[in-house]
């Protein structure tokens, strides 16, 4: 059975969500279980230049949204609140972030460990990397300290792999999937297809475990799997993170007409028309009965302005689909 825990590693909840989940797992009787972590960005906007907190905590426009993370509470008495829950979760004694750090290449990091050496090696580097940032008020956005992190945690390789940009296209693809399948809060521990959302309870991840171990999951092969991805992203409004998964099945199976066609309504999404009506056409010279296709690609061509061309097609479609009628 797997873990996967998405989590940013600037969360204090995903330190205290991982002592939990080792609780949890110190008590666990049942089948052998893997913990794999993932990526999400609690700050996507972070600089790429990492800047002291303290002068961060001074904006007033980070003070009001940090009122909105612990309503009733100030930023202050909130900090207070969780400083007071790590300790009681066996972290510290100090604790505090000191630096507003872009997370990426720790993130990077962290995939690579896990494609070097597994789990094990995974969660030594995300267990320095949280310390650093967390415990010993370090820069994890600097070269030099995820480089001292992959020393101690046995994984040397890690600078320089880091230094040639590897990683990059895994977390990106990574980080999309996560938004595929609702990952909303950092920490989100993935089970059998269960979610808890929060560093909840050693007892509620108990459960979580438990319920996965009584379910039986279908394992989908990889590209139906990436597939039902690509789809979910055009769903949620982001058809660029569509095409960027999509892209290894427009390479790979790229006579599939569901490819295709999925492909065709992100560029469409994306305002890429040209793109659009060059995947469209031949879809539909292949199959002029696919209504849908006809739809599609009548409202490009009527987007390029190009009235005359698009009427057939939009006439075809709702001919064959009457709810299509405009």
């Amino acid at each position: 059975m797997r873990i996967e825990i998405w989590a940013d590693v600037v969360c204090a909840w995903a330190y205290i969500g991982k002592r939990r989940v080792e609780t949890a797992l110190a008590g666990w009787e049942g089948e052998s279980v893997e913990v794999v972590w993932r990526p999400f960005r609690i700050d996507p906007m972070a600089p790429a230049e990492s800047l002291p907190m303290a002068e961060v905590l001074q904006d007033p426009v980070v003070d009001a949204a940090l009122q909105q993370c612990a309503p009733g509470m100030s930023p202050a008495e909130n900090r207070l609140r969780v400083s007071e829950i790590a300790a009681a979760e066996g972290l510290g004694p100090r604790w505090g972030a000191a630096w507003r750090a872009n997370t990426q290449a720790a993130h990077r990091l962290i995939a690579l460990a896990y494609a070097s050496g597994g789990a094990a090696l995974q969660d030594a580097v995300v267990e320095g990397v949280l310390r650093a940032h967390f415990i010993d008020a370090l820069d994890i956005g600097l070269a030099d300290t995820l480089a001292a992190v992959a020393e101690r945690a046995g994984f040397p390789q890690g600078p320089e792999l880091l230094a040639s940009g590897a990683g990059e296209e895994t977390v990106r693809e990574l980080l999309l999937r996560g938004k595929a399948i609702g990952v909303k809060t950092s920490p989100t521990l993935v089970v059998g297809g269960k979610a808890l959302a929060g560093a909840h309870s050693p007892a509620h991840i108990t459960e979580l475990l438990r319920g996965a171990a009584g379910s039986v999951t279908r394992e989908l092969p990889a590209e139906v799997e990436r597939f039902r991805h690509s789809e979910a992203l055009l769903e949620l409004g982001d058809p660029l993170g569509c095409l960027t998964l999509l892209g290894p099945l427009m390479r790979e199976f790229a006579d599939d007409r569901n490819v295709r066609l999925l492909a065709a309504r992100a560029y469409f999404h994306s305002a890429q028309l040209g793109r659009a009506r060059a995947t469209l056409e031949p879809l539909v010279a292949e199959t002029p009965d696919d209504s849908y296709a006809q739809l599609l690609l009548g409202r490009v061509l009527k987007r390029q302005g190009l009235g005359a061309e698009a009427a057939p097609h939009l006439r075809m479609a709702s001919a064959m689909t009457p709810e299509y009628k405009s």
